[in-house]
């Protein structure tokens, strides 16, 4: 995955990455808001060996700094420990006397940095102070020279005891800092693990992967189509009209050069907008002034007559039953376009379609209209649409943006080829309108706004009347 597709996954997912970030900013508040305001006192000691040759200076330099560790785990002894806990009366204990004090050598010195650490900052301020003066008698006695009257090391307060302007602990600007650090880690890697898990289509190019099929359109959804009883379809102007029309233009063209007259919309699984495309379909070829036929062939659960808000008691059904004949059933919609309703469900629809009857339907209605358009049941649950769509010229396969998975797909079209049904190619439906990278309708059939509307550097200025009434 390259930064783009990173960034893609990011903004797909984004609510991942907040959420993480939110989680993680409320724990570390959760945090601060637990933990005890510890302050710290400093102090800082300068060693010195006692010479009297400046030759003896570096040698003397060398000895405190290697001793320096010496002294930090001298801070900590009993020997400075046990006599500060017992005179600066604050009631702690050694061991809790040990947990509040550290040190630090400065590098490249023969300094050495002292902190006390305490929830008051007055018992930090008087245990610093009574550490400063316990540490340098301990260190001047213990490094006291056999042969000479004073100590070998000397050691010298070259930072008074002093308390920390800020707490040192809760620090929330650095625990909120490190809070969104790690709610960005977190939600990036969940968003990518989502990501890389997630086997819906996505993309037309995946599509036509699994498919070995084109991908007619990127069909988006429209939130404005109504749901209810009526014409299933979108304004004339909409984009999701648009990329129906762009599908309608390439069947056209595949049909040029080949007798395609009968077309089976299938999906693989129960709602893709499968039904919603066969009737949009149906409406733009009679736009075009064909003689167009829409035909239910989902009989388990039949539904064209409600989009179209026509009568459903008889349909295909009826005609493959015996009980009537095409002509009895057949319902006008508008100029041009004619419904073939399912009919009342049958107790044996896979049968009724396999039937010679339904061959013959297909063959009487193939000569009646320019363009048949069934609406066919899904294949992975039922084989009635793989029934359909081998009795069709071409199939068209919609599949819905991030629900249908790659394995359906897959399983969608080698029941297609088991039938040797002609695969014309896919749609990807209900794609979100943010998704796709080109201009919308909208924004294309937009007025310009007459503020914004600038006089083109080539237009010609404007006649006069007067000059053409004057033949100029």
């Amino acid at each position: 995955m390259g930064l783009r597709d990173y960034l893609r996954v990011a903004k797909r997912h984004w609510w991942l990455v907040v959420g993480s970030i939110l989680i993680a900013l409320g724990v570390a508040q959760a945090i601060n808001m637990r933990t005890t305001t510890v302050y710290a006192a400093h102090v800082t000691f300068f060693f010195t060996t006692p010479s009297d040759m400046a030759a003896d200076l570096y040698p003397g330099s060398m000895f405190s700094t290697s001793r320096m560790a010496t002294y930090a785990e001298l801070l900590v002894s009993d020997e400075i420990v046990v006599p500060l806990a017992a005179g600066t009366g604050t009631g702690l204990t050694p061991a809790q006397m040990r947990e509040r004090i550290s040190a630090e050598p400065i590098a490249d010195t023969v300094m050495l940095q002292v902190t006390v650490e305490d929830p008051s900052p007055q018992r930090a301020m008087l245990l610093t102070t009574g550490l400063a003066d316990q540490f340098k008698r301990t260190v001047e006695s213990l490094e006291r020279s056999a042969d000479s009257d004073g100590p070998a090391v000397r050691v010298e307060i070259v930072n008074e005891p002093y308390l920390a302007e800020e707490p040192v602990a809760p620090r929330p600007l650095n625990s909120f800092a490190l809070a969104v650090m790690a709610g960005l880690i977190v939600g990036a890697g969940a968003a990518v693990i989502r990501e890389v898990s997630d086997a819906t289509v996505r993309t037309a190019e995946a599509l036509q992967t699994l498919t070995s099929a084109p991908v007619l359109a990127r069909v988006p959804a429209d939130a404005r189509a109504p749901a209810g009883p009526g014409p299933f379809v979108s304004d004339s102007n909409s984009a999701r009209t648009e990329a129906l029309r762009q599908v309608r233009t390439l069947l056209q063209t595949a049909s040029a050069g080949t007798s395609i007259k009968t077309l089976a919309v299938t999906s693989a699984v129960p709602g893709e907008g499968r039904s919603a495309t066969a009737c949009s379909l149906a409406l733009l070829f009679a736009e075009t002034g064909q003689r167009v036929l829409v035909v239910d062939a989902e009989l388990r659960r039949p539904r064209l007559a409600k989009f179209l808000g026509r009568d459903e008691s008889a349909g295909l059904s009826t005609v493959l039953n015996g009980a009537a004949t095409v002509d009895q059933v057949l319902q006008p919609w508008g100029a041009g376009l004619w419904l073939l309703a399912g009919g009342h469900p049958p107790p044996n629809p896979s049968e009724l379609l396999s039937s010679s009857r339904m061959t013959a339907v297909v063959e009487e209605v193939r000569h009646r209209f320019d363009v048949v358009i069934f609406d066919c049941p899904p294949l992975l649950p039922v084989t009635d649409g793989e029934v359909v769509a081998g009795r069709a010229d071409g199939t068209l396969l919609v599949v819905r943006f991030s629900r249908t998975t790659g394995a359906q797909v897959t399983a969608a079209v080698r029941a297609l080829h088991g039938v040797n049904a002609s695969l014309l190619g896919c749609v990807l439906n209900m794609v979100p309108p943010k998704s796709t990278l080109f201009p919308s309708l909208d924004e294309y059939i937009a007025p310009e706004p007459e503020a914004r509307r600038k006089p083109r550097w080539w237009a010609r200025s404007p006649v006069v009347p007067e000059l053409i009434g004057a033949g100029l």
